[in-house]
């Protein structure tokens, strides 16, 4: 009788602690999913943020390029935003203490690599520049936190914002440093730019965005008449 109270009394035991490894498994198992579906949470949270700064920063420079007389000095690099934290070389500091060189954005930008492009890499025809001679020549144009462009500190944005301009694909002048000539053959890209915004967060977070502009006059007849901006092509990247 009590070699059997015994055995019962260790089946019970046994069994009680199976449970106990279970719900401990169950338990693990239910913190790693909830922290993965928080880090995932985040991850999503912190891209949408990125792609809301990069459109902040493509808006602002749409309004100011509306106004700029000369787009030939935009795309040399000779005319720059107002929207600038200093001079447009070298590198920064992002808010979470990573760094941000200038010539590795452009880099990427004009030949998809960190090292600087030369002239060949920049005139080869790729799926995403299949424009040759005509290929899009990124300048930088705006740059600065998210916090400085809209003008709220007190938020606190962990988010740094970069514009760059270019010559569109649609030009046929075989000189991507400058707008469409208004003399020779007819020009489909005369008034048109290429615009690049940019966001950099924190751990790693980026995103960008490609669009084309052109702008007129509401009355082509009439030279002092208002300029608007179309906006051809919004690409989220």
């Amino acid at each position: 009788m009590i070699g059997q109270f015994r055995r019962e009394h260790g089946v019970a035991l046994l069994a009680a602690t199976l449970a106990i490894a279970l719900l401990l498994g169950l338990g693990a198992g239910l913190i790693v999913v909830t922290s993965a579906e928080t880090a995932i949470g985040g991850n999503y949270r912190t891209s949408s943020e990125a792609l809301y700064a990069a459109s902040a920063v493509v808006e602002q420079t749409i309004g100011e390029l509306r106004d700029v007389a000369d787009w030939d000095q935009v795309l040399a690099g000779a005319t720059r935003s107002a929207f600038v934290d200093g001079a447009p070389g070298g590198s920064r500091t992002l808010p979470d203490g990573s760094p941000l060189a200038f010539a590795e954005v452009l880099s990427l930008a004009n030949c998809f690599r960190r090292a600087p492009c030369t002239e060949t890499q920049m005139n080869a025809t790729t799926e995403r520049r299949p424009w040759g001679v005509n290929n899009p020549r990124w300048t930088l144009y705006a740059h600065g936190t998210l916090d400085d462009l809209v003008g709220a500190p007190t938020q606190g944005s962990a988010f740094y914002v970069v514009a760059m301009v270019a010559d569109d694909g649609g030009e046929n002048d075989g000189d991507p440093l400058r707008d469409g000539s208004s003399v020779g053959p007819p020009n489909p890209g005369r008034h048109v730019i290429a615009l690049r915004g940019e966001a950099f967060g924190p751990r790693g977070a980026h995103r960008a965005i490609e669009v084309v502009i052109s702008r007129y006059r509401t009355d082509e007849s009439d030279p002092a008449s208002a300029i608007r901006v179309r906006v051809h092509t919004w690409k989220a990247l």
